[in-house]
């Protein structure tokens, strides 16, 4: 189940929800609308910038392909029963918005589209697992806000994101 995102974009590119419980972006539902989760987003900046530094520097000195960091077990059994979100701002700086759009409309399925600001689009959060699941019968997704105003509401059945 993916999610396509196109329209006013430079590159239509494709969302696939079921690989990112493999992301080291993801966030704790319950941790994602909260003040931490802003201080480990920078720290997080600073952190990519440093590795891809010693990356470039290293790695062409020694030749070597990077090395992924592999999931314990414990962490593959925390995985599977918590909720998870994705922001989706490195998603939309990817597909580069052109600069005559004016907003995002999420079409869903058996709802009502939703259209949203740019930047609420770009500071919002992906729902993709609950419980350690996908969503399976209201999915692929869920679309928050990033302050949590509709937390108990939120956007549901996504299949397609198109920049107006």
């Amino acid at each position: 189940m993916i999610v396509p995102i196109t329209g006013k974009v430079s590159y239509s590119i494709t969302l696939d929800p079921t690989v990112w419980i493999f992301d080291d972006r993801k966030i704790l539902l319950n941790d994602a609308f909260s003040k931490k989760v802003e201080e480990i987003e920078e720290m997080d900046d600073l952190e990519k910038v440093s590795e891809r530094f010693n990356r470039e520097v290293l790695e062409t000195k020694m030749n070597r392909p990077p090395v992924n960091k592999s999931i314990s077990k414990i962490e593959g059994e925390e995985i599977l029963k918590n909720s998870y979100v994705m922001p989706l701002h490195d998603f939309i700086t990817n597909a580069e918005i052109k600069s005559d759009a004016k907003n995002a409309t999420f079409i869903t399925d058996g709802e009502e589209d939703v259209t949203v600001t740019l930047s609420e689009l770009e500071d919002g959060y992906f729902l993709f697992s609950l419980n350690g699941k996908p969503l399976r019968e209201d999915g692929p997704v869920h679309y928050f806000y990033r302050d949590g105003s509709n937390k108990d509401n939120p956007v549901k059945n996504i299949k397609k994101i198109v920049i107006n």
